[in-house]
């Protein structure tokens, strides 16, 4: 039996945990270490943290921060946020974090291939954030959603894999922090494009959602945000990940 991998993806702004609905209105959580030591009792597959400002403030993630998590996480963790250059990547794997996320700098391809050359595709994974723009075509967008970079998703994550990426988070920006289920057509285009693995990000609210993505696609992990911060119709703030049966279910 083989099921995917289940991820919480976690927002941060100003140090600390945030949620958003569509890249807005973003609502404070809690601390984010100690949202990592409930995931650790909850044995996560494994947690992403993205620096929601980093790259529009000019810098990078705290390594500060990342050393942290990396001294309480039990699980395999990734950072993303201003990683523009190989000296971010080697401070941050250094400071404890198995992989880097990148967004707004991922057309420097450049930068891809020597990351990916330097420290193995395994190691990059590059973030598309999608939303439709004039005329309901679907483009991928920079800059925490606000700069469009000209590139519809299918053809982004081909250039991603050829320039060395190991693998693909795909974000509905529409679908953010809505729960009501993953953007199916995307997540499946994207992962008929490509060879490496694909993370479905943007719009989980339930274990439906997430096996209905994984049986209808070819994502390789379920990545959400919500769905593991909040509890009940009224969005409690709950930190939460599936049990024992609920991940078999999404199994195949």
């Amino acid at each position: 039996m083989f099921r995917p991998r289940i991820i919480p993806v976690l927002l941060l702004k100003n140090k600390g945990l945030v949620k958003s609905v569509n890249f807005k209105n973003h609502r404070y959580i809690g601390d984010p270490i100690n949202a990592v030591r409930i995931f650790n009792d909850l044995k996560a597959d494994e947690i992403v943290f993205l620096d929601i400002l980093a790259s529009k403030e000019g810098r990078m993630i705290s390594l500060d921060f990342v050393s942290k998590v990396g001294e309480e996480a039990n699980m395999p963790f990734a950072v993303g946020g201003g990683i523009a250059k190989i000296e971010d990547i080697k401070k941050v794997i250094a400071a404890g974090a198995e992989k880097v996320i990148i967004n707004s700098h991922a057309l420097n391809l450049k930068f891809i291939r020597e990351a990916a050359d330097t420290f193995g595709s395994s190691t990059i994974v590059v973030c598309m954030d999608v939303k439709k723009k004039l005329f309901g075509k679907k483009q991928t967008w920079t800059m925490a959603g606000e700069k469009a970079n000209g590139y519809n998703p299918v053809d982004f994550g081909r250039i991603m894999q050829d320039n060395g990426a190991g693998e693909l988070i795909v974000q509905s920006i529409e679908q953010d922090g809505i729960m009501r289920g993953y953007d199916i057509p995307l997540i499946k285009a994207v992962s008929e494009a490509v060879t490496i693995p694909v993370i479905a990000l943007g719009g989980a609210g339930n274990i439906s959602h997430m096996k209905q993505a994984y049986t209808d696609t070819y994502a390789n992990g379920l990545a959400a945000g919500s769905m593991f911060v909040y509890h009940g119709p009224r969005k409690g703030v709950l930190i939460n990940y599936p049990d024992f049966n609920e991940l078999r279910s999404i199994a195949k």
